[in-house]
């Protein structure tokens, strides 16, 4: 099967990216969503993909903390847990580094960085259901 050379899905998140949108693909035959944008399905190799706004909502799956060398500050990088399904990494950001945690519930947010755009979570506040669980 030859692919197209025109064909630059990461050029194509970044463009979403850039007009204030976070999407991410999904096979329309299988259903499944991925992360990080591709011209194949990964392991099915299919090509039926389309893009589709993400919920912006995950949870944080793995995180670290980067310590730099003053005056620098230190910065988190975590691992998300898209709610549909991929992962992908970011920073979680309005937190101190050491303060996000495993678990913890995270919103989208672009920005720009560098002379593109990128998305970065925010903890987000829990609902009055999770603060009821909480007890």
């Amino acid at each position: 099967m030859a692919l197209s050379n025109d064909i630059h899905p990461d050029q194509e998140f970044l463009a979403f990216l850039a007009e204030g949108k976070f999407k991410i693909q999904r096979s329309r035959s299988s259903g499944a969503f991925f992360f990080y944008p591709r011209v194949l399905e990964p392991g099915t190799g299919k090509t039926d993909l389309e893009w589709i706004e993400a919920s912006g909502r995950g949870t944080v799956y793995a995180t670290t903390v980067v310590r730099e060398r003053p005056p620098k500050a230190d910065y988190n990088v975590a691992i998300i847990a898209l709610d549909e399904g991929p992962h992908m990494l970011s920073r979680v950001e309005g937190l101190k580094p050491e303060d996000v945690s495993i678990g913890l519930r995270v919103k989208a947010e672009i920005i720009p960085f560098d002379d593109k755009h990128a998305v970065i979570f925010r903890a987000l506040e829990p609902t009055v259901a999770e603060k009821g669980s909480q007890r």
